[in-house]
């Protein structure tokens, strides 16, 4: 399974952040991978694609293939894919829309990133698509996916295939997590809607003077656990009650403080299958300048990467290697 949580942020200075939390049971190695423009790959369809615009995306190559988990391209178009088990529900072949181009759920992220310039871009490519439900190897399954993206304005949105067709929803809140669909969590935000930063005033029932416990108590309706409603509830109150930022510094270290309520450490939640399903990496994306700010489980150190600009000649992926990274703890000492 696939637990992960997205969210936008912006700054004073309207600067637009995106980022998530990549949470798997199953064995990745993530690399992070420049897509020069022009690059031409081949899909899960076995179709030869061209990239119109270059990117920089942490992804996986395996079996000959790519994927990609996010990405941010040249234009500040940024987007990821998270799980949406129980609710998606893709096209085939025979069954798709005629005159429209077939892309599995496998690559549907790669695709738009090299194709889309912004939000707006984006509402006419996806209407010549069909999202088509191939097996990837990966999970050796069609993986339940849905997806987020943003752009420099902060504009964003949540695209969603169901069996009622595919949906794309503005999503005002710039916060996504996994099933259910987008729309219920929007709904079940309103059970919290008590939930404060403001400390809680004691209250009498009957002749009984019920005082709170110290500080914190507004929060005390704040869901706890690692599901996908909770960690949406979590992440929507943090992102919206957060001072905003006044620095691009302060904007990142305000995501992956934010992230913090939603990582899921080793042990906390146990797959199927009886693997981990923990918090891989978190990443952030600044989408003025394409720079990834990212960290992993065993590396809390947050390492930056930048979308260099290649010359327009070489067509050539260009993998930067593994974001799993060497521990260096810096010593004080004074003696």
């Amino acid at each position: 399974m696939i637990m992960c949580t997205a969210i936008t942020l912006q700054s004073m200075r309207g600067e637009n952040f995106f980022g998530r939390t990549m949470d798997y049971s199953h064995d990745i190695l993530p690399h992070m991978f420049t897509v020069p423009s022009g690059y031409v790959w081949n899909t899960l369809e076995n179709q030869r694609m061209r990239d119109s615009y270059s990117f920089i995306g942490i992804g996986q190559q395996l079996n000959g293939l790519l994927a990609f988990f996010d990405g941010v391209n040249e234009n500040g178009f940024a987007a990821a894919a998270l799980y949406f088990a129980g609710y998606a529900m893709y096209s085939d072949i025979e069954r798709s829309s005629p005159n429209t181009e077939k892309v599995a759920t496998f690559d549907f992220l790669h695709y738009i990133l090299g194709r889309c310039s912004s939000i707006e871009d984006l509402y006419t490519v996806v209407n010549g698509v069909s999202i088509i439900g191939n097996e990837d190897p990966v999970t050796n399954t069609v993986a339940p996916l849905h997806w987020i993206a943003t752009d420099k304005s902060g504009a964003c949105v949540v695209m969603e295939m169901t069996d009622n067709g595919f949906v794309m929803f503005q999503n005002e809140i710039g916060v996504m997590a996994n099933s259910p669909d987008f729309q219920w969590h929007m709904t079940n935000l309103r059970n919290y809607s008590q939930v404060s930063p403001e400390q809680t005033k004691e209250a009498m029932w009957g002749d009984i003077c019920l005082k709170p416990f110290g500080q914190g108590a507004g929060t005390a309706l704040l869901p706890g656990g690692y599901t996908s409603p909770a960690r949406f509830v979590r992440t929507a109150y943090l992102k919206t009650h957060i001072p905003l930022p006044e620095t691009k510094i302060q904007a990142i270290t305000s995501c992956f403080n934010i992230m913090k309520s939603v990582t899921i450490p080793k042990g906390a939640v146990v797959s199927e299958r009886n693997t981990d399903d923990y918090t891989k990496y978190t990443a952030f994306i600044d989408t003025d300048t394409c720079e990834y700010y990212f960290n992993t489980y065993e590396n809390q150190q947050i390492t930056k990467a930048i979308l260099c600009k290649l010359p327009q000649s070489n067509h050539q992926l260009f993998d930067m290697g593994s974001i799993y990274l060497p521990v260096m703890i810096k010593s004080i000492n004074a003696c």
